[in-house]
């Protein structure tokens, strides 16, 4: 995981219940271009990541709340315009994080403008949905501005996950 990932879940006790770092089971994380193909990129990440995990009926929600994620940092997190942006450095990045019976999804972005959640009243919009449907299919969520040499901030999302077999023996 790296001191990227462990500075970035300091803030994360911020409306979730104690995650120890170092009680981290597994962790992955994956750099995405500033173009929306990069959604798509995520969503299979995630699906292969979470079947090597064994993360069981919670797949389809965390694939779904991960491209809401990774589409809100694409749309609204990205400086205009998103082509001067260095491919060598992307400025999204997806970290998944398990603990036995919780998974964390965080996604990274340069902006520290605070998440907006749309008019979640008018269903059949195409977009404005985002952080509603982030809020209805995952435990949990939030975000928290970034410190020391890393800017932006982190949008994450909660899962609690069945307890694993080896965890009932």
């Amino acid at each position: 995981m790296g001191t990227n990932g462990s500075t970035m879940l300091e803030p994360l006790r911020q409306g979730l219940p104690p995650l120890d770092p170092a009680a981290v089971s597994s962790t992955a994380s994956c750099a995405l271009p500033s173009r929306l193909e990069a959604v798509r990129e995520a969503r299979q990440f995630t699906r292969r990541t979470l079947c090597q995990w064994d993360a069981g009926e919670r797949s389809d929600d965390v694939c779904l709340v991960v491209s809401e994620l990774v589409t809100n940092a694409l749309r609204h997190a990205l400086p205009r315009p998103a082509a001067h942006v260095c491919e060598q450095d992307p400025p999204v990045r997806l970290h998944l994080m398990r603990w036995s019976t919780r998974l964390v999804c965080a996604v990274r972005d340069p902006s520290h403008d605070s998440p907006v959640a749309g008019d979640s009243e008018d269903f059949a919009a195409e977009s404005g949905r985002g952080l509603f449907l982030v809020d209805s299919f995952a435990d949990g969520w939030g975000w928290h501005p970034l410190a020391g040499t890393l800017s932006g901030k982190v949008v994450w999302a909660l899962f609690q996950l069945p307890c694993a077999p080896e965890c009932t023996k």
